[in-house]
């Protein structure tokens, strides 16, 4: 036990050895000629302009989501069917079906949800009816009746 352990050591040790050693050799032997160029910000060749903050529609965010919610189901289905006929051999074929139905099922019913709730749309509607400002911008409290 004591000598696998030693090996797998000593490969780790000669591993992190070699790196240490190249990168050193090239740090010696690279050439060096700093300029400006080299040294801004590089993304994918173009020069920067402008601020690094950039607001971005997070619309796209939401149909990414929705997309990787959909991409783990097809992910995590596709190795029960490659198996579902050997399970269906063992008796187990229904309890399978099911049980991929209902893992559909979830899905479909969050992304309903958010249909629903107008999460899907591209341009939401933040409200159905305007509500009334006062002079700074804010809210102005609705008056209960009665009172």
């Amino acid at each position: 036990m004591g000598y696998q352990f030693a090996a797998v050591l000593a490969f780790a040790v000669m591993a992190v050895l070699f790196a240490l050693v190249v990168l050193m050799v090239g740090r010696l032997l690279r050439p060096r000629f700093p300029n400006d160029d080299k040294l801004s910000i590089y993304e994918c060749g173009e020069r920067p302009v402008g601020s690094a903050w950039y607001n971005f529609n997070p619309r796209f965010y939401l149909i990414a989501l929705v997309f990787i919610v959909f991409e783990v189901d097809i992910a995590l289905t596709f190795p029960v069917v490659v198996v579902y006929a050997a399970w269906i051999e063992k008796g187990l074929g229904f309890v399978a079906f099911v049980e991929l139905i209902l893992f559909t099922v979830v899905l479909l019913v969050g992304l309903a949800w958010a249909w629903g709730h107008g999460d899907l749309e591209w341009i939401k509607k933040l409200s159905e009816s305007p509500r009334k400002t006062d002079r700074s911008g804010l809210v102005a409290p609705t008056a209960r009746p009665g009172v």
